[in-house]
């Protein structure tokens, strides 16, 4: 796949990939989607005790930190479209974590709280998080973790700077 002429990318980025040369194994994208697995399965298996999975943590957390408040904020804060969100919501009002709140200054929209329940359990969650990512940085220095911090956040910058033109041409 050719880049387009209207990356907001340097054109003389240096290519780190040929066809030829490219290993899976030591694709960078391919690394991270390992770790991010890992990293997954680990928070899900200390998450059990709290009878939470990896998808019900994250908009309990969401929820708890304050980064939305409706089905449409926490789908987009999570990544997931409304639907998942929705059915999500469902479950977790099900376990009693949270309940849906009409409005009172617009019926239309309804709100998500977290129950003292939802709230006890958002409430260890970080811990939980904190522990598993420390575990996986076991022998990093403060300094090499600055550094991948800074490094991945390039990445991360680069992948919504590519991703925005979509977004425009998507609308």
């Amino acid at each position: 796949m050719k880049p387009n002429n209207s990356s907001p990318l340097p054109s003389d980025s240096p290519c780190f990939y040929t066809a030829q040369n490219y290993q899976p194994a030591q694709s960078v994208g391919y690394m991270m989607r390992r770790i991010v697995n890992h990293i997954a399965r680990e928070v899900e298996r200390e998450m059990e005790p709290l009878g939470l999975t990896n998808a019900q943590w994250v908009p309990l957390l969401k929820l708890h930190l304050g980064c939305g408040s409706t089905v449409a904020e926490l789908a987009r804060e999570s990544e997931l479209d409304a639907g998942s969100m929705t059915r999500l919501l469902d479950r977790l009002e099900t376990k009693q974590l949270c309940q849906r709140v009409r409005s009172v200054d617009d019926r239309r929209v309804v709100h998500i709280e977290l129950t003292p329940a939802g709230t006890a359990a958002a409430e260890q969650i970080p811990a939980v998080l904190s522990r598993v990512q420390n575990t996986y940085l076991a022998g990093f220095s403060v300094e090499e973790w600055r550094t991948l911090q800074s490094l991945l956040g390039r990445i991360l910058h680069t992948a919504q700077l590519l991703r925005e033109p979509k977004d425009l041409h998507d609308n």
